[in-house]
């Protein structure tokens, strides 16, 4: 009998570490998405550019993450032995990597909104400031209980804040810090004259359909592996994101009057929402969740270049910040057993954790920003930008040819 429940045990672990391993490679092919969404969205002499930024950010925030930002949102450390590492199949480094394509996510999500007018080595210094400090505080508060606060609202309003996959504590989080960002640096020269936008098309349609495409595919990790168990896997998290997607892309497409920049942006928009509450709602409420979204992202896009002059490339505020906010709020609202949700979720402390992270954000972006600039500065000179970034900073372009 003992060996039969150490085989039982060790099959567990193993089934356990396989499964976040697999959601985490499944969340690092995202960043190829993010890549790609950029690379078609900005014009093309700053596809270099795009590409670079993504892959440095990543390599920046893995370090950043194992030697800072994990201990501060979790307490632990990898500085012991590699021996005690290997307890439950390495299943804790595994769920280190998972954890860390979240947090990795934050300056991707960043990178979108500032394109086309950024220093590079600035941008790596932010990276390794927010994903040290500023997103596992809020990581930590929500996902491992720090400083009280999820138990406050237990007790005060009869649910803590919910967010299975991160709605709020990774899209909204980084769509917020990446709106101060956005305001520290200014608008793209030329993108307004005389008051009135000017247009700058997507270099390349089908690397942006090709960006959409792979963070859908991957977002099944994103949510479904948020369980980081087999034992806690749900098939209702797996089609509440799927109807969240539909309901995001045709409600993009219908008030986005068949743009394909629009379209391809509508299912992002519906699943980023769907994070929180894909744990909890009944499939209708996940759809109607992801046609807000998409109806949300094309106004809230539209608004913030024409109206509000506020220079988002890729209008990464609308889509994460808007977007994720809306999704913290609408877990507490379709997660009620009333509307055909699970239950156990309360709106007042939906309403507070997600403010509570929209306002970290806002006010971390503002500083990690504000300092940058005030020092080392963030922005190319009238010059670099005219060139693009590609030849300023990486001295190749994106084609040849000869």
């Amino acid at each position: 009998m003992e060996n039969l429940h150490s085989a039982v045990e060790s099959l567990i672990h193993g089934s356990n570490t396989l499964f976040i391993l697999l959601g985490a490679v499944m969340v690092l092919a995202m960043h190829a998405g993010f890549a790609f969404l950029e690379v078609g969205t900005v014009r093309q002499k700053n596809q270099v550019n795009a590409l670079s930024k993504i892959l440095a950010d990543f390599a920046v925030s893995s370090l950043a993450y194992f030697f800072i930002g994990y201990w501060v949102a979790y307490g632990v450390n990898f500085f012991g032995p590699a021996g005690a590492m290997t307890a439950d199949n390495g299943y804790a480094l595994v769920k280190f990597f998972f954890l860390l394509t979240f947090a990795a996510a934050i300056p991707a999500i960043i990178s979108g909104g500032i394109a086309e007018r950024s220093k590079f080595g600035p941008q790596l210094c932010a990276t390794v400031l927010i994903v040290s400090f500023i997103y596992p505080l809020f990581e930590g508060m929500v996902w491992n209980g720090n400083f009280g606060f999820q138990a406050w609202l237990l007790e005060r309003f009869g649910a803590s804040f919910h967010d299975f996959a991160g709605s709020v504590v990774v899209h909204a989080f980084g769509g917020w810090l990446a709106l101060g960002a956005v305001l520290m640096l200014g608008t793209r020269n030329g993108r307004y004259r005389d008051g009135r936008l000017v247009a700058f098309a997507p270099s390349n349609i089908p690397f942006l359909a090709l960006g959409s495409w792979i963070l859908i595919v991957g977002w099944f990790g994103f949510n479904v592996m948020s369980a980081q168990t087999l034992q806690g896997v749900s098939g209702l998290v797996a089609v509440n994101s799927l109807l969240a997607m539909v309901g995001g892309t045709l409600a993009a497409l219908l008030v986005g009057r068949n743009d394909p920049g629009f379209l391809h942006n509508g299912p992002l928009a519906g699943l980023v929402a769907v994070c929180a509450g894909s744990d909890l709602m009944h499939p209708v409420g996940a759809l109607f969740t992801g046609v807000v979204a998409g109806a949300m992202f094309v106004w809230a896009f539209t608004a913030t270049q024409n109206r509000w002059k506020i220079d988002d490339v890729l209008g990464v505020w609308p889509l994460h910040g808007l977007c994720g906010l809306w999704g913290g709020i609408a877990c507490g609202i379709f997660g009620q057993q009333a509307l055909g949700g699970v239950g156990g979720v309360s709106l007042v402390s939906q309403l507070l954790g997600t403010g509570l992270g929209v306002a970290l954000a806002l006010a971390g972006g503002l500083l990690v920003y504000g300092v940058l600039k005030s020092t080392l500065g963030i922005r190319l000179s009238a010059e670099e930008e005219y060139y693009g970034a590609d030849l300023s900073i990486h001295k190749i372009g994106a084609t040849s040819h000869d």
